[in-house]
């Protein structure tokens, strides 16, 4: 009988020690490990300490304005996680209609203090993506990277003429593309995405002005810490980045990324040469944007050293 009564209260008292583990760990939000995790941890518990979150910061353009090298500068940060590819939710019908579930599967698994960021420069000069993006959280922070548009234009051309290259198909000289009877094409889609001031207009129609911040492409390449310091205070994210995180390639004749004793440079597409363009066709294509420039540079409260 006492052995009975013993074993009851044994069997009780451990139902009890369980309950009170499944308490804290719905307390704790399912998981009764921290967030963050010591050293002494196992990789598997570090893991899964982590989760895929949908973006707090993407990286909405411009097409060939240095959004890859952003990326990769930003990702120097420890407390940011990057989308490794473009994502294109927001711009292609296919891929939108997966639904947030799909898009945030897309994303890396990111401890709860880290910032995710996607970037897909494809959104800037989509008509329906900064809707999309709103209502997907009206308080993400967008980066828009841009640098002189004529420059972005023959670079965009660059890339397709490379890819044509490639498969072996037809393609026209830039000058027959971007001049028609002496004058500067406008149907021309290349020069469009270059219209940096009709795209940002619709993006301010529907977020404010203060939760897009822009980075000088162009200085970003230049010397790349001052721009990376800007964003860091726009994400509001501690200072991590350095200036000993680069280091000038002369061979590639850009800078690369120095982190924890290991280097990285961007892929041999970054640094491409140009496609030949007559000095008269670059002169045209730069009187011509002289007012769309103009626009844009009243829109976002400073002024840039374009052609």
């Amino acid at each position: 009988m006492l052995w009975t009564v013993l074993l009851a209260l044994l069997v009780l008292l451990l139902l009890q020690t369980q309950l009170s583990v499944c308490l804290r760990e719905l307390r704790s939000g399912g998981s009764s490990s921290p967030a963050y995790t010591s050293s002494s941890s196992s990789p598997s518990s570090s893991y899964n300490a982590t989760q895929q979150r949908l973006p707090g910061a993407i990286i909405i353009g411009v097409r060939k304005g240095g959004t890859r090298a952003l990326l990769e500068m930003l990702n120097l940060h420890p407390d940011v996680e990057v989308a490794k590819a473009e994502v294109h939710y927001f711009n292609l019908e296919e891929h939108y209609r997966r639904g947030l579930a799909w898009y945030r599967a897309q994303m890396p698994f990111t401890l709860p203090a880290q910032l995710t960021v996607e970037k897909t420069p494809g959104y800037f000069a989509a008509p329906q993506v900064p809707a999309r993006v709103w209502d997907m959280n009206p308080a993400v922070r967008l980066l828009l990277i841009v640098r002189d548009p004529a420059e972005r234009l023959v670079s965009d051309y660059t890339q397709v003429l490379h890819n044509r290259l490639t498969r072996h198909k037809p393609y026209q000289p830039l000058e027959e593309l971007l001049i028609h009877k002496g004058h500067i094409d406008p149907g021309y889609k290349a020069l469009q995405r270059s219209l940096y001031h009709q795209h940002l207009a619709r993006w301010l129609e529907v977020f404010p002005r203060e939760q897009i911040h822009v980075v000088d492409g162009d200085a970003l390449i230049r010397d790349p810490f001052p721009e990376l310091r800007k964003a860091e205070r726009f994400l509001d994210l501690p200072p991590r980045i350095s200036p000993s995180n680069f280091y000038y390639n002369t061979t590639k004749g850009f800078y690369c990324l120095l982190s924890a004793g290991h280097d990285k440079c961007l892929d041999e597409s970054k640094g491409r040469p140009h496609a030949p363009l007559s000095t008269q066709a670059f002169k045209k294509l730069c009187h011509y944007f002289r007012k769309p420039n103009k626009l844009f540079f009243e829109m976002v409260g400073r002024s840039f050293s374009w052609c």
